[in-house]
Order: C-alpha cells, then structure tokens, then sequence
C-alpha cells in the first residue's frame, strides 16, 4: 500500500484549527461553571462554538475515511501503535459526541439551541427533565474525559518529537 508520508492540508488545517476551538471550547466550558457575572456572554459562545466544532469534526472524519493516514514508524512498540489509534478514535468519538450530548441536554431542557440572531438549531430530543439529569453531567464528565485525552495526545506528540525524533511530529505538523 502507498501511504503518504505526512496529512493531507485538509486534515493538517481541520486538526490544528480544531485543537485552538476545543481548547477554547473547553476553557470556555469551565468558565460557565464558575463565573455567574459572565455566564449568558459564555454560553452564546459555546453553543455555535460547539455546533462548529461538530460540523468540522463530521468533515474531518470523512477526509479521514478517505485518506489513510501516514503510517507510524516500524520499530514503534505494539502497545503504543495500539494506544495511538485507540486514543485517535477516542477523539473523533468525543468530538462528534460532546457537541451531540450537548445539543441533547438543551433539547431535554426545553432550552433554545440559539446560534446567533434568531438562529436556532431544532430540539433533537423532547422535553424531558430525567433525560437532562442524565446528559447534563455527562456532558461534564465527557469534557474531563476529552480534556484528558488531549493531554496524553500532546504528551505522545511531544514524545515522538522530543525524544523518539520519528517524524511522526512533522506528519501533522508540515506537508511535503
């Protein structure tokens, strides 16, 4: 099989411009939490900040369906290869489910899914206060979850480019 050497510009631009929106994303998550005075200001970022975040992430996961990614090195330890796409699949799963879960909750809530303006998305699930107890800290939980696996992706990334100084880094980080 003839696999590239690097992503392709569609993949490195949806992943670093995808890395600044979560981490704003979830900065802005935890501020809500804590911050009464800024709150309203907050959400009607997260919420098509969120909706963003997911249509990119469906565009991402097709261009990644239909490029093969470029191949990890040889000599890489089994467990890390397995723990390299298992974590990349975690991703791709968190970032489709957390706006999701999100979207759910508010609809559960009989909360507006306002975009900007009048703007609104439709509720995906129908009132109900049960529902929303669930999804509401789920929807924290996960975000703690996604928060931690970014670490453990950055620490990786990190690792082959510090230490291993495999390429694996500039794959992501520059094209050919």
């Amino acid at each position: 099989m003839n696999r590239p050497r690097h992503f392709n510009l569609l993949a490195r631009v949806l992943h670093w411009s995808m890395a600044v929106a979560i981490l704003a994303m979830l900065f802005v998550g935890a501020a809500m939490v804590v911050s009464l005075r800024h709150r309203e200001a907050l959400l009607d970022l997260h919420r098509p900040l969120g909706v963003a975040i997911l249509l990119l992430a469906i565009v991402r996961l097709a261009n990644r369906l239909r490029h093969a990614p470029p191949p990890l090195p040889a000599d890489l330890p089994r467990l890390q290869v397995w723990a390299a796409k298992a974590s990349h699949w975690a991703l791709y799963v968190l970032m489709l489910a957390m706006p999701l879960i999100g979207w759910a909750m508010l609809s559960a809530g009989a909360y507006p899914v306002l975009l900007f303006d009048g703007v609104s998305l439709p509720p995906i699930l129908p009132h109900s206060p049960v529902m929303y107890g669930i999804l509401r800290p789920l929807h924290g939980v996960l975000a703690y979850v996604l928060f931690f696996t970014i670490l453990a992706h950055l620490g990786a990334a990190l690792y082959h480019a510090w230490v291993r100084r495999d390429g694996v880094f500039g794959q992501m980080a520059r094209g050919d």
